[in-house]
């Protein structure tokens, strides 16, 4: 595989960017979204079931699409940063970034030396094994995305500091998160989540970087208009497999009614 500047000049360029977790750890599912015309793929190895064992199958099946996978990562660790990178991410995405010192954490885990404290080495998928291991290691740096959660009041408080921090691509809401921090969990209408999402989407246009937000329904996505979010993540895998499920037995239910 070849690193490429699209997705990440398509994220400076303010270009409304769909895509939508992957949680089940499938490569079928992550073949199946990446066809079906998500621009990039979070696969989430915070909250979802599948782990590390389970991304390199899911990295192959999203290369066969157009999409861009981005690792959701557990934690700020800088061992779970190269674990995604090192297979051949497009992208990592850091959970729980709440200061400013967090996010050069990140940024410093993200970024190969003298810029920061990657591991380097030639063997990894992401260079194809060494073949392209120069141009990999002069590009990196530049055309992988960085994302920083912002899920907490801490981080909102600190968000000028945040965003202030360089080589962060996209500042990410957590609406679920964040509401419950702020004590009105779910209330994604209430003036202080608003609030919130406006001063994160404001601080970071001034910045020069994206905002992005977890849409948890269709019926967020007006907020995505009126805010200026461009990285929208839909849902998830489980969540439509679920749906879709609930949908087709309460079908045959109904069809097989008699008065």
């Amino acid at each position: 595989m070849r690193i490429t500047a699209r997705f990440h000049e398509r994220i400076l360029a303010r270009e409304r960017l769909p895509g939508t977790f992957l949680n089940l750890g499938s490569p079928l599912v992550a073949e199946i979204a990446g066809c079906a015309g998500f621009d990039w793929l979070p696969i989430d190895l915070e909250h979802g079931v599948g782990g590390e064992e389970s991304l390199l199958s899911q990295l192959h099946a999203a290369g066969t699409t157009p999409a861009a996978p981005v690792v959701r990562i557990a934690a700020n660790e800088v061992a779970r940063f190269k674990r995604a990178l090192d297979l051949g991410a497009s992208g990592v995405m850091v959970p729980w970034v709440n200061s400013a010192n967090e996010a050069r954490a990140a940024v410093a885990a993200f970024r190969y030396p003298p810029r920061g404290v990657r591991g380097v080495t030639k063997f990894m998928r992401a260079c194809e094994f060494g073949a392209d291991f120069n141009e990999y290691f002069v590009r990196a740096n530049d055309r992988l995305v960085l994302m920083t959660q912002i899920e907490t009041a801490d981080a909102v408080e600190n968000i000028e500091e945040i965003a202030a921090v360089e080589g962060i691509d996209v500042l990410f809401i957590g609406p679920m998160d964040l509401t419950t921090c702020l004590g009105i969990q779910g209330q994604f209408e209430h003036p202080r989540f608003r609030d919130a999402v406006a001063k994160t989407c404001e601080t970071a246009a001034r910045a020069g970087k994206a905002t992005g937000i977890l849409s948890l329904n269709p019926a967020l996505l007006p907020l995505c208009d009126e805010f200026g979010i461009t990285v929208i993540a839909l849902g998830a895998d489980d969540g439509a497999v679920n749906a879709a499920m609930h949908a087709s037995a309460a079908a045959i239910r109904k069809g097989t009614t008699r008065d």
